[in-house]
């Protein structure tokens, strides 16, 4: 069967991706094809129950963010931080409370959830998206780049990858990839690879009515972080966090009341009165783990020089969060990058 052609491939329908599509439709080019392996957009930003399971937060030095939302008339809102926090830093001293700075310098959310920016850059482009399909490898031939998933071929005059670096090794090229490419791509950490988010619904928020932010910062015990998550109308009511990853290999129920139990003790009994509880343990992802996974405790390196190039004679480009030279792992590395990749294809033209 002929490979499916287009003049432009990229591989993943996340922040990054999305962002270098719409700048490409922006500037003329709609030759697009984008591949997506999940059966959803969005990538590593997944909304549920208007609850961020992935991406969420951003502040006021993230500019290409900013500029992109206010754009695409997407709106934002500050994080609620109003009453008393807590910490707990001692299995045996009592918790520490605390009230947090509520000015403009504190996190913002998009309002809608992060999927309402993926949901606004994917508008136009929807009928160039194909979900469900896996790329195996990648090789170069005498016009372009072939593509082989599980779906079919597909050829392209250019691609790019915006995988996981550590994920992109996993991926078959011929011809194989430069040694310290394979290297760098192989040591960049996985932005939210070894992360366990929990989300909770409520009728009302509770905390709030009794002078809780909803802030539990948590250095021992099974909830590392917990904010508050209510929506920006305010009429809908929930808590996510962080869950500790040694909870990772404790069945669910269990895990769920240990979680429970240890939130009962700092911000009441009404945490069990919940409408609806879910969590995603993103080391389940099949697009976003790996391979010996490895827990990070300090801030990893993203945009390693490597990535800013073109490779398989300038057929080949290296995209994502893990690749922005500021705020990798960050939506805002994530814009950077796609803002990057659609400006290296532009200036080929």
């Amino acid at each position: 069967m002929k490979a499916k052609h287009s003049k432009y491939i990229i591989i993943g329908a996340g922040l990054s991706g999305l962002t270098t599509a719409y700048i490409l439709k922006k500037n003329g080019i709609r030759d697009i094809t984008i591949l997506e392996g999940r059966s959803q957009i969005g990538g590593r930003i997944v909304t549920h129950k208007n609850v961020d399971l992935g991406a969420t937060w951003f502040q006021q030095p993230h500019q290409y963010l900013m500029r992109l939302l206010n754009e695409l008339k997407v709106s934002s809102f500050q994080q609620y931080q109003k009453g008393q926090s807590v910490l707990v830093y001692n299995t045996v001293a009592p918790a520490h409370y605390f009230e947090s700075a509520t000015d403009e310098s504190s996190a913002k959310r998009i309002t809608g959830g992060s999927f309402a920016l993926i949901n606004m850059l994917s508008q136009g482009v929807e009928n160039q998206i194909e979900l469900n399909t896996k790329v195996e490898t990648i090789t170069e031939i005498r016009n372009g780049i072939e593509i082989t998933t599980n779906k079919g071929s597909y050829s392209a005059d250019k691609i790019i990858v915006t995988l996981p670096p550590k994920l992109s090794t996993t991926l078959s090229y011929n011809p194989e990839l430069p040694e310290h490419l394979v290297s760098a791509m192989d040591q960049t950490h996985t932005w939210m690879s070894n992360a366990i988010k929990v989300g909770m619904t409520f009728s009302k928020p509770f905390w709030r009515e009794k002078n809780y932010s909803g802030t539990v910062i948590g250095q021992v015990g099974p909830v590392i972080e917990l904010y508050d998550h209510c929506n920006a109308e305010e009429n809908s009511y929930s808590l996510m966090g962080f869950v500790n990853e040694g909870l990772r290999d404790v069945n669910s129920e269990d895990r769920k009341e240990r979680i429970l139990s240890y939130l009962e003790k700092y911000l009441g009994e009404s945490v069990r009165n919940y409408t609806d509880y879910f969590e995603k343990d993103w080391s389940k992802d099949e697009f976003t783990t790996c391979e010996n996974l490895k827990s990070v405790h300090m801030s990893p390196q993203y945009g390693n020089a490597v990535f800013d190039e073109f490779y398989m004679n300038g057929k080949l480009l290296f995209s994502g969060t893990e690749t922005a030279k500021q705020y990798g792992g960050y939506l805002e590395g994530a814009v950077i990058s796609g803002l990057a990749a659609a400006k290296q294809i532009l200036n080929t033209l």
